[in-house]
This record gives C-alpha cells, structure tokens and sequence, in this order.
C-alpha cells in the first residue's frame, strides 16, 4: 500500500503532473521574458510577481473560452483524447527520472523513456491536427514531419551515445538513473570530452527543432501558413496543444540535464548543492536554447533540414563513430 501511494505521489504530485506542468509553466515563462529582454520589451508583468503567472493565466484563459468548429469535417474529441493522450504519456514518462521518489529504473529504460516523450507526443500531435483538416493544417503537418524524420534520430543519438559510455559495464546499462552518475566523468576525460561535446551540440539542435524556436519555426511559419498545424485549433485544444508543447520541450531538457550534464551530480539529489546544480544545469541549457532562438531569422523548410543534418545529424555520426571506435580499442 505505501508502494502505491509513493507511486500516485510520483505520477500526480512530484515530479508527475504538478510538478512537471508547472515546471512547463515556468519554462515557458522564462522564454517570453528573456526573449523580451532580447528583443528590449517588457515581456510578462502583470499577472503574479513579475508576470511569473501569465502563462498559467493564458493556460486557464483558453480552457474557459469557447471552441469554434469552422467545418462539419473538424473532430474537435478526436482531438482533445490525442493530446491528452499526448500529455499522459510525458506525465507517466516521470517515474523513469532519478528525480522520482519512485524510480523505475532498468536495462534500457531510454527506450521507453524516448518513446513516451517524443515518439508518442508527436504522433498525438500529428493525429490532432490532422482531426482538424485545413490546407494550411496539412502543410504545417508535412512541414513538422520532414523536420522530425532528421531531428528526432538525431534527438535520440544525442542521449544513447553519452548513456552508453556512461553505463559500460554498469548496471542497469542504458539507464538513466545510471548514466547521470557518471557523465561528469566522460567530460573530464580528453577521449570522451569530444563526444560529449558533440552529443551536445546536437541536443541543442535537436531541442531547437522541437521547440519549434528560430530558425527552425517553420511548420508554424505565421508569414506563410497562418499557425501551420494549430490552424484549426482554438479554446481547449488550443489550450492543451500549447501545454504539451511546453511539456515536451520541458521533459527534453530535463533529460539533457541527466544524461549530457549530469544532473546534481556530484553532489546527491536530497542535498542543497545537489538541487543548485541540478536547477543551474536545467536554466543553462534553456538558455542557450533561447540565445540561440533570438539571433536566428527563419529559415526555409529545404534550408532548415540541411542545417539540421549539417549542425544535428553529422555530430550524431561523428560522436558515434569515435563511440564505436573508443569501445573497440579499450
């Protein structure tokens, strides 16, 4: 029974739906303010202390407002399930976190853990659009798809490669409740150094693509397809699109947190240093994501996969050569 409960706690409170959603919240808070001060504008003000509120305030604003079905072809339930859904599965995705005072952890658990936050989010996201049809929703899909095709492996390449250096000859091997114990090691090391370095700048790629931030905004181009694959959505599917957005880009820091930077390594989870570190890696890499959102245009949709498989998919395959070859030779 106490199992149970701790596991509830886990899903429901910390680090589960609460937790994670208000971390989304505040993610997405600190990418308005900060790309307003980028852009010198005010950014979030009003609502809470500093405006810390006004993307809950959003949230709760497009939940009460009325959806609008344009055609009789739209399926707005459809919809609503695929991205609950969508959510479900990232909130479920948490116990899979050495953060968790549940932790379920064992032999490639990042399979899992990939496919719950990436694999099946954008499928949910896909499957909702497409319940909403509009040309500009299926431009915006094929935009969306043709960007993941690349970013997605090269999202994936990005955590395997560091996990599996991390976890050789440790058990449970590609884990992540593992891996974070020792990837400050591999940064230490001049053999591994390199491919960490390049693991990252393909995580900060990735990330870039998923986030849908400059340059790679492109299936949600306002110029040219309105709001792309959100064409169609308003009120409470609007409401849940932009919160499992949030989500996923929150759930993918948070694992470029363990398994590139170490989380509260080395210092313990339960101690102070450890929640400092753990929270100044999180922020450090969120802005250099938003760094990165603010000094880059647009690029074209032919433009934006040459950048992601010269700057994301190349280092991928480097890093993972030197992989191959560092585990033949010792």
């Amino acid at each position: 029974m106490p199992e149970l409960l701790l596991l509830f706690f886990s899903v429901l409170v910390f680090p589960g739906l609460f937790f994670i959603t208000s971390l989304a919240l505040f993610t997405q808070y600190l990418v308005r303010k900060i790309s307003a001060r980028y852009q010198n504008r005010m950014g979030p003000s009003y609502v809470g202390p500093f405006g810390i509120l006004q993307p809950l305030y959003d949230l709760l604003k497009l939940l009460r407002s009325k959806e609008v079905t344009v055609t009789r072809y739209n399926m707005p339930r459809v919809a609503e399930v695929a991205l609950l859904t969508g959510l479900a599965f990232i909130v479920g995705s948490v116990i899979l976190l050495p953060l968790s005072p549940y932790a379920i952890a064992g032999d490639f658990d990042l399979l899992i853990f990939f496919y719950m936050t990436s694999v099946m989010p954008l499928f949910m996201f896909v499957i909702a659009s497409l319940s909403m049809p509009n040309p500009y929703t299926n431009i915006g899909v094929s935009r969306l798809l043709s960007l993941a095709t690349i970013s997605e492996p090269v999202y994936f390449a990005s955590l395997v490669i560091p996990m599996y250096l991390a976890t050789r000859g440790r058990e449970p091997f590609m884990s992540i409740s593992t891996a974070y114990l020792s990837a400050q090691d591999l940064w230490l090391k001049p053999q591994t150094a390199v491919i960490m370095t390049l693991s990252l700048l393909a995580f900060v790629v990735s990330v870039q693509v998923k986030a849908m931030f400059p340059p790679f905004n492109i299936p949600e181009a306002e110029q040219e397809i309105i709001a792309g694959f959100e064409t169609e959505f308003s009120g409470p599917i609007l409401a849940l699109a932009r919160l499992l957005h949030d989500l996923d880009i929150t759930i993918a820091l948070i694992a470029g947190t363990y398994v590139l930077l170490g989380g509260p390594a080395p210092s313990r989870h339960l101690s102070v240093e450890g929640a400092f570190l753990l929270v100044f890696k999180y922020i450090a890499l969120l802005l250099t994501v938003i760094t990165v959102k603010n000094i880059m245009g647009r690029y074209r949709i032919e433009q934006a996969l040459l950048q992601v498989f010269k700057y994301g998919l190349i280092p991928a395959l480097v890093a993972s050569a030197l992989t191959a070859t560092l585990s033949y030779y010792f």
